[in-house]
């Protein structure tokens, strides 16, 4: 295989849609022969939010892979656009971002992005620095580049327009501003998800009325949260965070459904397309256990945020944990003080293992909370301080206090008038 097939095999691997494929792969191949520079490969990020999960590392790891070939990435960062709203996917105008609450997001944005991207080869920018400056006579220039009807040919448009609901005049400038953005930075190639195919078309339309060349379009599916049901949204509290720890990162991979393993092993993996050929193929005959593939992919994943050794450390806490069924050695620690006896809710509370007195009922009377792996299922237990001191109260899987001797630090009362510590 030539490198440039090589460097296209990467490139499109696990995409949905490459707009228009000849024009890409010409790029491409001219890029990896030298007859070109570099290609200049934009993502844009809204900060709508503060956190980044493993769903938005989609695309992140695909502009990685452009970085990998020797590519430009062009990160940027929407503080103007996210103050208007990407009305992508939406069935109602989308409440718009104060400037603060954007700047505070991008922040906290950024330093997670630079967990996925290199340093080389990167470059980021604030659309704020061209779109905040334009006057009225240069909006009226852009909206003109667009109609009414080109707009609702958007489906999610159209279907609000038909249903009788709302669209903000801002919501149609939405992807004109976007479109925009390829004009200022002269994109090659931008990348999205499939929601996003008409907001990139239109950074084509815009560059072709600027005299460029027009960007080639890369789409990427949409991953699904750890249930299946669902894209992965914190919202529907299905998420791996990149920020999570080892073993909460490690512990959710494992929950993961086993249909969609090749999925994330494809797009949250750095793993060669051929590599997650294999893995699929071995699946499908029987010859790989899916237990395995599993620990192999949860092991990937906590590899690429925190590195091998924690990988291996999160797999050991996993075993200890979810196969002996034994608490790690490293929980943290609650003194008992000189209550006796101890008021389970209040306990609890005191632990920080529950945020109030009837919180911690109520997990109890759901059998979530256990004292050296048995269930505790008596909301109203009052439990002698000698029967605890070294053993290991827990809630859920990963929730854990180990109970030793000494003075407790506060007195909480756990609603009823009833106080531990």
């Amino acid at each position: 295989m030539s490198e440039a097939a090589e460097h296209l095999r990467i490139l499109t691997d696990g995409a949905v849609d490459v707009l228009p494929g000849d024009e890409f792969a010409r790029k491409v191949t001219e890029a990896a022969r030298g007859d070109r520079p570099p290609l200049r490969v934009k993502f844009g990020m809204d900060p709508s939010s503060p956190d980044v999960h493993i769903g938005h590392s989609v695309i992140l790891r695909k502009l990685r892979a452009f970085q990998d070939l020797g590519h430009v990435a062009v990160l940027i960062i929407g503080g103007f656009t996210a103050r208007v709203g990407d009305p992508s996917g939406r069935t109602a105008t989308r409440p718009q971002l104060t400037e603060g609450e954007v700047a505070a997001n991008a922040t906290t944005y950024l330093a997670q992005v630079r967990t996925i991207l290199r340093s080389e080869r990167l470059e980021v920018v604030d659309n704020a620095a061209w779109l905040a400056g334009m006057g009225m006579a240069d909006v009226l220039r852009l909206a003109s580049s667009m109609t009414v009807a080109r707009m609702l040919e958007r489906a999610d448009f159209s279907a609000r327009y038909t249903g009788g609901k709302p669209i903000a005049i801002s919501e149609f400038l939405y992807p004109l501003l976007q479109g925009q953005d390829s004009v200022e930075i002269g994109s090659d190639v931008e990348l999205g998800g499939t929601d996003q195919t008409f907001n990139l078309l239109v950074g084509r339309e815009l560059q072709r009325v600027a005299g460029q060349d027009a960007q080639c379009v890369l789409t990427m599916p949409l991953l699904e949260g750890l249930d299946g049901s669902a894209k992965m949204s914190k919202t529907a509290g299905n998420t791996i965070g990149v920020t999570d720890e080892p073993a909460e990162m490690f512990g959710k991979s494992m929950r993961l459904r086993d249909d969609l393993m090749v999925k994330y092993f494809r797009l949250a993996t750095d793993l060669h397309p051929d590599e997650v050929d294999r893995i699929a193929a071995g699946l499908a005959a029987g010859s790989l256990h899916p237990g395995e593939a599993k620990r192999r992919l949860a092991r990937t994943i906590v590899a690429a945020y925190h590195g091998e050794a924690a990988a291996t450390a999160a797999e050991e806490r996993f075993d200890t944990v979810h196969v002996a069924h034994r608490a790690p050695d490293d929980i943290p620690t609650f003194p008992l003080g000189g209550t006796d006896p101890w008021f389970l809710p209040a306990l609890l509370r005191a632990a920080g293992l529950a945020a109030s007195g009837s919180e911690a009922r109520r997990m109890v009377s759901q059998g979530a909370v256990k004292l050296d792996g048995e269930r505790l299922d008596d909301p109203t237990a009052e439990l002698p301080a000698a029967g605890l001191a070294g053993r290991v109260l827990q809630v859920g899987r990963r929730r854990m206090r180990r109970l030793i001797g000494g003075r407790a630090p506060v007195q909480v009362e756990d609603g009823d008038g009833r106080w531990g510590g």
